[in-house]
């Protein structure tokens, strides 16, 4: 991310669409993002016309819509961008009305995911091709639309959910009245599917979605089922996905770590976290391992999947840390993002990356004073951190934008929008994908 995406996502601007209603792109005059209509996949075979044999020729052009173009996209353009918008170019009917569907699926794939809602518009043979198996293997072998952000808010009782693409750099908003109406709040995403949990009633209750498809199922009772610390993460190559449950404290009694495995749809019992002092419950999944931060003993506790035990890692802290977050990279990096120094003018907001081999964290990178100050007006104020291929983001209360942080680019840049002014606002970072089946 180079510093113009910094201007650009900072302006706050919203991308414009010419498209009605019925296309599933609404204009909002306050600068809202627009709303997305997601797709029911349903596994319906029967109104797909790709699915028939002989209609190669259903284009556009024979649909009685002859005119009719992928509109918007010049728009969005200059919108974001301010690019000059060529001309349009004249497409011959008889050439394009025989386009092979094996190379209309290998085009379409291609065009970020929030857009092929509005493609849908263009004609029947469109309109279905995202219940197209097809479509959905091609889809699940090219490369993902890149890292947004999603934002997960209730105004005032209604779940609002709204997605800032980082390539597009634009907001878009995705109904989210399917789930059930039961109190529960974001717990992360992975692999394009997003975990909540919450109360029902007095019952914890754990479920997983696909905003795009607006898929869900909930998730059997754990053994103990009190309200816990959890963390998803999926397994696009084996098609599956865990949730994991810290050994959480109900009581004077120490709860065991659970596992849930999508694959055999039940919660396994493993070791209980030793006794420890643990900073806070905020967690971090990095190479098949879960770390969690420890006062006493001091350093990092882990719980590798693999074997289901925990493990003690003597990792000491920067001196005068005040508050820290893990955040999980590529390639087996680990972070530790947090402000460091006694008095308010002397405080400075770092980053450190944990030496395996020497169990020690070396300082990569510190934000520059005056981003600091934008984001954080008080020392006492609260921030979040959370971060996904080595990409970190920084929010804080009473602020309507965010902070990007590069690791590999070394490049901060703002994100605005008023999705992030929404109080009691949670953020995770999302990919979207069509493909993902609550499996």
């Amino acid at each position: 991310m180079d510093g113009s995406a910094g201007e650009s996502s900072e302006s706050g601007s919203i991308v414009s669409s010419s498209q009605s209603s019925k296309n599933g792109a609404h204009d909002i005059d306050d600068g809202c993002p627009r709303q997305v209509s997601p797709v029911r996949i349903d596994g319906s075979r029967n109104t797909s016309p790709m699915g028939r044999v002989g209609l190669r020729n259903t284009s556009p052009s024979r649909q009685k819509v002859i005119k009719t173009k992928p509109r918007g996209l010049d728009e969005e353009t200059i919108a974001t961008f301010g690019k000059v918008v060529h001309p349009d170019i004249q497409m011959e009917d008889s050439i394009w009305a025989m386009l092979p569907e094996d190379l209309l699926n290998e085009i379409l794939v291609r065009v970020p995911p929030f857009m092929i809602f509005r493609l849908r518009s263009v004609c029947k043979r469109w309109n279905s091709i995202l219940q197209d198996s097809s479509f959905l293997k091609f889809h699940s072998q090219v490369p993902s639309h890149g890292p947004c952000l999603l934002t997960f808010w209730k105004n005032p009782h209604t779940p609002q959910c709204s997605v800032f693409s980082l390539p597009l750099k634009a907001w878009y908003r995705i109904p989210f009245t399917f789930l059930p109406q039961w109190a529960f709040w974001l717990v992360g995403s992975s692999g394009g599917l997003v975990c909540f949990s919450g109360l029902d009633g007095l019952t914890f209750k754990t479920l997983v979605c696909n905003p795009l498809t607006q898929t869900w199922r909930t998730l059997p009772s754990m053994h103990y089922n009190q309200q816990r610390q959890l963390i998803m993460v999926v397994d696009r190559i084996d098609r599956s996905f865990k949730v994991i449950a810290t050994g959480d404290i109900y009581g004077d009694k120490s709860l065991p770590t659970e596992v849930y495995d999508s694959k055999l749809d039940r919660w396994s019992l493993h070791q209980i976290m030793p006794a420890v002092n643990l900073c806070s419950s905020k967690m971090a999944y990095c190479d098949s391992r879960l770390y969690l931060e420890a006062l006493s003993p001091l350093g990092l506790m882990m719980y590798r999947l693999d074997t289901g035990y925990w493990e003690h890692i003597p990792a000491k802290f920067p001196r005068s840390l005040l508050d820290g977050y893990l955040v999980a990279g590529t390639q087996k990096r680990l972070f530790l993002v947090g402000r460091i120094g006694l008095y308010s003018t002397l405080q400075s907001m770092r980053i450190w990356e944990l030496d395996h081999a020497k169990i020690t964290w070396v300082e990569i990178s510190r934000m520059p004073p005056k981003y600091f100050r934008a984001l954080l007006r008080l020392s006492a104020e609260r921030f979040e951190c959370f971060g996904q291929d080595n990409l970190i983001c920084f929010t804080s209360w009473n602020q309507g934008k965010g902070l990007l942080y590069d690791v590999d680019k070394k490049v901060w840049s703002w994100i605005a929008g008023c999705a992030l002014q929404s109080y009691n606002c949670q953020v995770c970072f999302y990919e979207p994908r069509f493909d993902d089946y609550i499996y």
